[in-house]
């Protein structure tokens, strides 16, 4: 009720779906309780740990994929309140590598769509306070690559971020709550992939905004103002 239902009470977000996965923090709590609550709120879509969306662009017979990971069950939790670390590995081996089959299953079927897109809760790249996560490095990357991702989307950091490595779009959105201005990680990254950052303190927020269309995967990132930051047109696959 404090972080969903009376968070997102404007009349425009009243009716949309809000499609879920899960990060370090919710694992800290009881995410089976998350996947639950989608049987109580009808705009609260969370229907597995991972899964898979089909999205149809208006206008077009074409489709887009969504595939929306659980990068904690792949890599392990960590607590970054505390001392924080990079995570230590998966719990279960077994289902970490089950999800990556599934993954690899997927995105081999979703090779006439038009769009695909990746979501988890690490980032791959990023130049902020986590960095670059690499067990997504290892795991992840060269599927993202093999298979001409459009883009990858991601949370943790708390800034707004865009990175290019590949032809791959990397999306860090982490930036509803408050934001961190730092970028220890700059030297961590692919040289020139850091193509947008954002992350003054003194912001209100902000997030990214995704429009698939017929011609462009377009990313905006926007103040919680309505301040357009920065804005990335990607192509068809």
């Amino acid at each position: 009720q404090e972080t969903f239902e009376e968070v997102f009470t404007a009349p425009g977000l009243r009716e949309l779906p809000w499609f879920v996965l899960a990060g370090n923090h919710d694992h800290a709590g009881n995410v089976t309780a998350q996947l639950a609550y989608s049987h109580h709120s009808p705009r609260w879509h969370f229907p597995h740990y991972y899964y898979s969306l089909r999205l149809s662009l208006p206008g077009t017979n074409a489709s887009a994929r969504l595939l929306v990971l659980d990068t904690v069950l792949l890599c392990g939790g960590t607590d970054d309140f505390g001392a924080g670390g990079a995570p230590g590995g998966p719990r279960d081996a077994g289902a970490a590598a089950a999800q990556l089959a599934w993954l690899r299953g997927r995105l081999a079927a979703a090779r006439h769509d038009r769009y695909v897109l990746v979501a988890g809760h690490y980032p791959v790249w990023s130049v902020a306070e986590h960095g670059p996560t690499a067990c997504l490095v290892q795991l992840l990357r060269p599927l993202l690559r093999r298979y001409r991702v459009t883009a990858y989307l991601c949370g943790h950091d708390h800034n707004l971020q865009f990175l290019e490595e590949g032809g791959v779009g990397y999306v860090v959105s982490g930036a509803g709550n408050f934001m961190e201005a730092s970028q220890q990680h700059a030297g961590a990254v692919p040289p020139g992939s850091l193509r947008f950052f954002f992350g003054a303190p003194a912001s209100p927020g902000g997030f990214a905004h995704l429009r698939l269309d017929a011609h462009a995967a377009t990313v905006t990132f926007l103040e919680a103002t309505g301040r357009v930051l920065y804005r990335v047109a990607l192509p068809p696959r």
